[in-house]
């Protein structure tokens, strides 16, 4: 049994999509941002960082695992799932997932702040942000128009993209430009385990994020 500690964000998302492909029993645990959980002395026990996801693995001497690639790393080595075991393979993947890790996310999530959540508006900062995103998404468009997947077969790289990469509206985007993009999100899209793990737990509406993290930012 895997302690599931999350919230509804494209981070969160990632594992939830890796426990049900995966096909692990774990327990959900959703973390309330408003009532500051993650920065809780239980909680920074096994999250130093003060961030979600985290999980406990009861099964290996409640060994606790925090960021979410690390996680998708440890549950495919668990598993022997979604991770090739040659070196050429295995390296494939985590290019991919690491450019999720140090870029897509990082710049996309900038991007919704400035846009959505910063109380003023900066036009330097969003265009910045909102600029890269799209490259980064260009570059993932390009890889998609010459594999099905990210890094060939479906892997931990693509779960890992999909929560942060089928949110490119949110940005105002065109999606016009980037057809192998669209392709590829409707084909993840379609997974049963994906479609349940963007539900764990349920997303609030866009609104109500919003004002949560415009709280957020005032503290």
């Amino acid at each position: 049994m895997i302690d599931f500690y999350t919230a509804a964000t494209p981070n969160g998302h990632k594992i939830s999509i890796a426990l049900e492909e995966m096909k692990l029993p774990y327990e959900l645990h959703p973390i309330d941002f408003n009532e500051e959980e993650q920065k809780a002395p239980d909680f920074l026990k096994f999250s130093p960082n003060g961030r979600i996801p985290a999980i406990i693995d009861r099964n290996e001497g409640d060994f606790a695992v925090f960021e979410s690639g690390a996680i998708l790393i440890y549950l495919a080595e668990k598993t022997g799932q979604f991770m090739p075991s040659d070196a050429k393979g295995r390296s494939l993947v985590m290019q991919w997932l690491m450019l999720q890790m140090a870029g897509v996310g990082p710049m996309m999530g900038q991007a919704f702040v400035f846009l959505n959540y910063f109380p003023e508006k900066i036009p330097s900062v969003i265009d910045r942000y909102k600029n890269e995103s799209a490259r980064l998404l260009g570059v993932l468009d390009k890889r998609l128009g010459e594999a099905e997947y990210l890094a060939g077969d479906y892997s931990i790289a693509d779960m890992a993209t999909f929560p942060w990469a089928s949110r490119y509206d949110m940005l105002d985007l065109d999606g016009a430009k980037l057809p192998n993009l669209l392709r590829w999100i409707d084909l993840i899209d379609a997974r049963p385990a994906v479609e349940t793990g963007m539900e764990l737990p349920p997303m609030i509406s866009a609104d109500e994020r919003i004002e949560r993290a415009k709280k957020m930012l005032v503290k």
